[in-house]
């Protein structure tokens, strides 16, 4: 069998079963703007970075995350493409599987939580090696919308199969 049929018999059993590769071109880059349905009222990440850091033990009360009104369904079932912060939820000495991947350092940590709507819950193919909170990320993966409550937080948004690297502006 040819290279080029052996090819073409991989795609269609790929294809059969639901499960095709995305090639760079059908990777969808989003913005954390892009993930706020229009009408929205909730808090943007603009106004959200406003709120600044709050230091353990400062506050009387326990932390409330900003309430989102709607998560978008727009690129449900999309591999996508987003930039953020790590918010460790499962890890281990090979690094982290499992985290919150928020807008901005310290999210769900430091300051109140994003609304869900600004969050995404990511599912690592294989640990990160993670070496610094503050050091951005960029994680591609299969997007879905799904209400998760963590120890931490809301969140609207999954990625799963995701590949997690280092972010490189």
């Amino acid at each position: 069998m040819t290279s080029r049929r052996r090819f073409l018999a991989s795609f269609a059993a790929l294809t059969a079963t639901g499960v095709v590769p995305a090639t760079a071109a059908d990777v969808v880059d989003l913005d954390w703007k892009d993930l706020v349905p229009a009408g929205d009222t909730g808090k943007l990440l603009d106004q959200l970075r406003g709120m600044g850091v709050v230091e353990h033990g400062q506050l009387t009360t326990g932390f409330d995350q900003e309430e989102a009104r709607a998560v978008t369904e727009a690129y449900n079932g999309q591999t996508v493409r987003i930039p953020g912060f790590v918010v460790p939820l499962d890890f281990g000495a090979s690094g982290v599987t499992e985290f919150i991947l928020a807008p901005f350092v310290g999210a769900c940590i430091h300051v109140p939580p994003p609304p869900a709507n600004q969050l995404v819950l990511v599912t690592a193919k294989k640990p990160y090696g993670i070496t610094d909170l503050f050091d951005p990320v960029e994680v591609t993966g299969l997007f879905d919308t799904a209400a998760t409550s963590t120890g931490l937080a809301e969140v609207g948004y999954t990625l799963t199969k995701a590949k997690v690297r280092a972010y490189k502006g």
